[in-house]
Parts: structure tokens; C-alpha cells; sequence
């Protein structure tokens, strides 16, 4: 996911997880649960706060967006791209 993607994320947005799997093999789900969080002052910067499951909420940066996609079919993608490398 590139960074001005994440700024224009909105709270509901359901992300897939490139590395963490299901139990099935599918890509784990996590819902952004509060707007992401950005700075004027530094504008390549931004924290997305997420949830997985019912008690699991964790923080993604922006070091961390290549991990996360909008669709399952992408994440798939990206994580037989990794394994292929």
C-alpha cells in the first residue's frame, strides 16, 4: 500500500495482511478502527490504528504499510511474490 493510499483510508476499512494467515490459509483481516493519524509538519509519516478479532489492536506505521492490502486477492499475490524471491 503506498503512503497517500493510507492517508485516505477510512475507519471501517477492512486491510488484508500480506504474512499472517487463517487457520484456512487466507489472509488475516484487520479493520482500521479510528481515522490514520498524520502530521503537517511530517507529511511522509502516518499510523493507522487496527483491529483483528475481539480483542487483538495493534498499530501499523508507515514502515509497515507493504504489508497490508485492500484485497485478499493482493495479499495472496504479494506474499507467492516473497516466498518466489
Amino acid at each position: 500500500m503506498l503512503l497517500a493510499t493510507a492517508k485516505t483510508l477510512r475507519v471501517g476499512t477492512i486491510l488484508h495482511h500480506r504474512d499472517n494467515r487463517n487457520a484456512d490459509g487466507t489472509p488475516q483481516r484487520w479493520k482500521l478502527i479510528g481515522k490514520p493519524k498524520t502530521w503537517k509538519t511530517r507529511p511522509d509519516e502516518v499510523v493507522l490504528s487496527l483491529k483483528h478479532g475481539l480483542y487483538r489492536f495493534d498499530k501499523a506505521n508507515q514502515s509497515d504499510l507493504h504489508l497490508l492490502h485492500e484485497s485478499a486477492e493482493a495479499a495472496i499475490e504479494a506474499h507467492s511474490l516473497k516466498e518466489a524471491a
